[in-house]
């Protein structure tokens, strides 16, 4: 279906399409939005259950009933043709195409079931130690200076001190791995100048992550090298195993920066919940939780329609792009008692953060216990955390996170 009016658009931003779906002029891939979200996830929230993006000639939900419900129905809004912009049915992927996150079922399952068993509950809990000890040395060492800059100096140093070293990676070269994920989220955006300037300065990053998806490269006792051990097994073969080791690497690690950034972004503004989590540090897993649903680090994913189906009452044809609001989702008021409130105490379970579903983020686990001991170390040894300089944000088509947060910490 296309766009069935080209009109400028009303004060309100809508226009009421020929199918009853609202048109909108907004652009969820423009600086503007990307700097302030809400007012434009409102306006898409209140729009209606469904609504059209004139701008990209996509449908869109923001409302969390529908945002779930796409999520939760693979068979009918697939992965396997993108869940980017770009439609793999008419254009070839800029690299090959994900055998986890890019595929639909049946062949999903047998991929994501490896990953499932590498990344197991049992397997993550054995990290534990390990990675609190790592959380308590890095805040330590954060305590000597007093004054840092949250992103750089602890959202990303902490993750890319530990994740690299469970994947078994070598240490020459990891510089590459943040680089190379947000070219990766970057692509799932429209042809806009980020996506362009991402792809343009991909080739060494690229090139690195290939050569790293290789089992002569990894360490056989890492996740990494218990993906290729599965080859042994006959459960993938050996091609496949490099582009699982490939969509850890792409996904591993600026997803928890960004949800770790969010989260000392928030109990540093919030500092009454702040108060409550030193109170009681068991409270980090949901104040990291709560973090991932209020600033959502991963905004949108697309999906492809297999067959003409209706949503909450409007119908759209096969083959069209379906774009989903996680962030929106998130903070939905129909969902959320207070959504604009970071709440430590909240019963989050349900939030779309990490997805919902079949797709939902398979490194989760991992990503939760990142945040939990980094959390944990900061109620334990950390009074009041002051923002100090001017939050600047890193602007993506997909993810949400700041480039830099200077703070100043005074020590518990």
């Amino acid at each position: 279906m296309s766009a069935a009016n080209s009109g400028p658009a009303a004060d309100s931003g809508a226009i009421e399409g020929l199918s009853g779906i609202p048109h909108l002029d907004v652009d969820p891939f423009s600086t503007e939005f990307f700097s302030d979200p809400y007012p434009t996830h409102d306006l898409l929230r209140e729009a209606g259950p469904v609504v059209y993006l004139d701008k990209w000639n996509v449908y869109a939900v923001a409302r969390y009933a529908e945002v779930h419900a796409v999520l939760n129905d693979p068979l009918t809004f697939c992965s396997g043709r993108g869940v980017g912009l770009s439609d793999f049915a008419k254009e070839k992927p800029w690299r090959p195409q994900s055998i986890i996150l890019e595929a639909d079922p049946p062949a999903h399952a047998r991929t994501r079931a490896v990953l499932n068993q590498v990344l197991s509950a049992s397997v993550v809990k054995r990290l534990r130690e390990g990675f609190a000890a790592a959380a308590a040395a890095k805040v330590d060492e954060l305590l000597k200076v007093k004054s840092f800059d949250a992103i750089a100096d602890l959202a990303e140093a902490f993750p890319m001190s530990v994740f690299p070293d469970a994947l078994g990676l070598k240490q020459e070269g990891r510089e590459h791995l943040l680089p190379y994920a947000v070219v990766g989220f970057n692509a799932f955006g429209p042809p806009n100048e980020l996506r362009q300037k991402a792809l343009e300065r991909s080739a060494p990053h690229q090139a690195y992550v290939q050569e790293q998806c290789q089992r002569e490269n990894v360490a056989p006792e890492g996740f990494a090298g218990c993906i290729h051990a599965r080859a042994d097994t006959g459960d993938i073969t050996g091609a496949e195993a490099s582009l699982l080791v490939r969509a850890l690497l792409s996904a591993g690690i600026d997803t928890t920066v960004n949800g770790i950034g969010a989260a000392v972004y928030c109990l540093a503004r919030f500092p009454e919940q702040f108060a409550l989590l030193r109170q009681d540090p068991t409270l980090a897993r949901s104040a990291f939780e709560e973090a991932v649903r209020f600033e959502s680090p991963v905004q949108t994913f697309f999906r492809t329609t297999t067959r003409e189906v209706e949503i909450s009452g409007h119908r759209i044809g096969e083959g069209e792009k379906v774009l989903m609001f996680l962030g929106a989702a998130n903070r939905d008021p129909r969902r959320w008692d207070a959504p604009d409130s970071y709440d430590i105490t909240r019963r989050t379970s349900g939030h779309v953060g990490f997805g919902s579903g079949i797709h939902m983020c398979v490194g989760q686990l991992v990503a939760r216990l990142e945040g939990e001991v980094m959390l944990t170390a900061l109620a334990q040894r950390i009074a009041k955390i002051e923002i100090t300089g001017e939050p600047k944000r890193r602007f993506n088509n997909t993810l949400r996170g700041l480039d830099s947060l200077p703070v100043t910490v005074t020590p518990a």
